[in-house]
């Protein structure tokens, strides 16, 4: 479960240097990398927390799903407005935000139960 979220670290570090950068052109390129590493991120737990009957799986997935519902409010806001400061501003707090909780809470429990299942 870590390197899940080691990949998926230094994919948002590069699409926040972008974001800082206000370049557009790298944002739009990395947008979609984003997105889909993300959803597989998701689906990858989520398909191990099935496997392993996890009893908290719906309330984790349902964190998956508040993140998936913010970038897709995100990229309908980028499209519209092309604007760096907003993914810098989703990235800095909503974003790190609920990856800090979201690790610590369902994570932990999470790698816990299906190392215990193993």
């Amino acid at each position: 479960m870590n390197m899940l979220h080691e990949e998926e670290i230094e994919i948002i570090n590069n699409f926040h240097d972008a974001a800082l950068a206000k370049d557009i052109e790298k944002i739009d390129e990395l947008f979609p990398v984003v997105e889909f590493d993300v959803e597989d991120h998701f689906s990858t737990e989520e398909d191990m927390m099935e496997q392993s009957q996890f009893y908290g799986m719906q309330m984790h997935k349902s964190e998956h799903d508040t993140l998936r519902g913010k970038l897709q409010k995100l990229k309908e806001h980028w499209n519209a407005h092309k604007d760096p400061k907003e993914i810098q501003k989703f990235l800095e707090d909503d974003f790190k935000h609920w990856m800090i909780l979201h690790v610590s809470r369902w994570d932990s429990e999470t790698a816990m139960h299906i190392g215990d299942t193993n």
